[in-house]
């Protein structure tokens, strides 16, 4: 049995690009609503709290990933990020992550920390500053 290439293949670093991409936004937003109140939120954590902290790893640290700048280092550290929420946050209240609230938390971890291994995709400050 012969296996043919995906005829997504082509597409597959660029896919990469738009994971980082859309996965750096939403992961953005978490720290807007933190910091910023926006959008709206009853979370607005004293300053320089343990949540705030999060908050600024999660506003810097998404955009950083959005854009695709020093992607590496910043994915190993908003991943272990996710993973401290999830076990500090999430897991005490119940062990079923979907019955927690942690999926998320754990999606975002593992999204990022692939990332982090298999590099930002072309689409990204990282790959130009390669080219230049």
């Amino acid at each position: 049995m012969t296996t043919s290439p995906s005829a997504l293949a082509p597409w597959a670093p660029k896919l990469l690009s738009v994971l980082r991409i859309v996965a750096g936004l939403m992961f953005m937003a978490h720290g807007t609503q933190k910091l910023l109140g926006f959008p709206a939120s009853e979370m607005m954590p004293e300053a320089f709290s343990f949540m705030w902290w999060g908050g600024l790893l999660e506003l810097v640290g998404g955009a950083l990933f959005a854009l695709g700048l020093f992607t590496t280092p910043v994915g190993i550290l908003i991943s272990g990020e996710m993973a401290v929420a999830y076990w500090m946050f999430h897991a005490p209240s119940h062990w079923v992550p979907a019955a927690n609230g942690g999926d998320a938390s754990i999606l975002y971890c593992f999204v990022f920390l692939y990332i982090a291994a298999a590099g930002p995709g072309p689409w990204s400050l990282d790959a130009a500053r390669k080219r230049a």
